[in-house]
């Protein structure tokens, strides 16, 4: 597991103070926001509890023109324009209309930090929330008030005032993955009961190193074991085990006046857990919103509307794909399941699906045009400007 490198004992210093917007998560959702909101003049401040860039949970694959389009190529590893598919007894090879690259996460979030040179980071546990026209957030290091807050914290939807739901009795997915040191040269993926009983298995080079894992649908089963022996089979050591419950199904974007983006929001998506370009398309979006806002051409209540019904817009297509997953978990083993990966494999079938799967969250939605800059003023920042009137 990763070694934990935040602030300890003495370093850990009480943390009190006011902001604009309050960015609980530092990873894909989190830092893709402050980035967006760069040049807005709000005061905008990232909590994680841990270091950003320390502690990927991710095989950390996009496609190609996302991080492109995002100004994070430099962070490519390797590159693919064919998926490998395996099932029990047969390999297809998919020819990809678009291409996928693994990348270096501790890179690629320094990248985004790094084009958000305004915010503030400091590293803190988010323990829950007091809503109201200017929220309080609980820290294990002091309140911090904002009337802008955004959950962009993960599965556990922290910043939720409803009932937790934890796993297995949650709807989420069970993922492991191992890190070794090893080369490549394909994407590959197996919908084997050999190794899962309902979900997938995955190796992703990335240059040097092979991410290999299993996913499962069904949160009841255990994974590790699977993933070792794939690792075996691969013949590479189970090293560097990283791993995390993955959402499977769309939730609310917005609660009691607090914004949830990614995992929070169940912006994964199911079936292929691809939840990277959700986190960076949704996060985006908000941005947007939260920029009208922040301008004072919206109210927060305005763009609590709007981006929630952004987000619904896409319930559809995920209830769609979490359909398909519910088949796939129950037909693994199905001649079936068998001609569909062969169909898949057609190029025309195929460039059709992931065309269309691509749509879901198109990468030219990363170059729309942004909101024009919203200077700072002797009477206060935008947001705490007017956190008093007509939030």
């Amino acid at each position: 597991m990763p070694t934990r490198a935040t602030k300890r004992g003495a370093q850990r210093t009480p943390l009190t103070r006011d902001c604009d917007v309050l960015i609980c998560g530092a990873s894909f959702a989190g830092l893709t926001l402050a980035r967006e909101l760069e040049d807005t003049g709000a005061h905008v401040l990232v909590l994680d509890r841990y270091e950003i860039g320390e502690r990927s949970t991710s095989a950390c694959a996009a496609p190609t023109d996302w991080l492109v389009r995002l100004g994070l190529g430099q962070t490519i590893r390797q590159t693919f324009g064919e998926l490998v598919m395996h099932t029990a007894s047969s390999t297809v090879r998919w020819p990809l209309p678009f291409t996928f690259s693994t990348f270096d996460y501790r890179s690629l979030c320094g990248l985004l930090h790094e084009g958000a040179p305004s915010s503030k980071f400091e590293t803190a546990t988010v323990a829950g929330i007091d809503t109201g026209p200017v929220h309080v957030v609980h820290t294990d290091r002091g309140e911090l008030r904002a009337p802008l807050v955004v959950d962009a914290l993960g599965w556990r939807r922290v910043l939720s005032n409803a009932p937790a739901i934890q796993p297995p009795h949650a709807r989420l997915s069970r993922g492991l993955e191992v890190h070794a040191d090893g080369s490549g040269d394909d994407l590959e993926v197996w919908i084997d009961r050999r190794y899962v009983r309902a979900g997938y298995s995955w190796s992703f080079p990335a240059a040097g190193e092979l991410r290999i894992g299993c996913g499962s649908f069904e949160p009841r089963d255990h994974v590790k074991e699977a993933t070792v022996e794939l690792a075996a089979r691969l013949d590479v050591p189970a090293d560097r085990y990283q791993g995390n419950w993955i959402p499977h199904k769309l939730r609310a974007a917005t609660e009691d006046g607090v914004f949830f983006v990614g995992d929070s929001a169940g912006h994964c998506l199911p079936l292929t857990a691809e939840g990277i370009r959700p986190a960076f398309y949704f996060a985006l979006a908000l941005g947007r919103e939260l920029r009208h806002t922040l301008a004072g051409r919206a109210t927060r209540q305005q763009a609590l509307e709007r981006y929630s019904a952004f987000s619904a817009q896409h319930a559809w297509t995920y209830a769609c794909m979490l359909a398909a997953q519910h088949l796939v978990g129950r037909t693994t083993a199905s001649v079936a399941l068998r001609a569909a990966v062969r169909a898949a494999g057609l190029p025309m079938i195929g460039r059709w699906a992931f065309q269309h799967y691509l749509a879901i969250a198109p990468p030219q939605f990363a170059q729309c045009r942004r909101i024009s800059q919203v200077p700072a003023t002797a009477a206060g920042t935008p947001a705490m400007r007017v956190a008093s009137s007509a939030w």
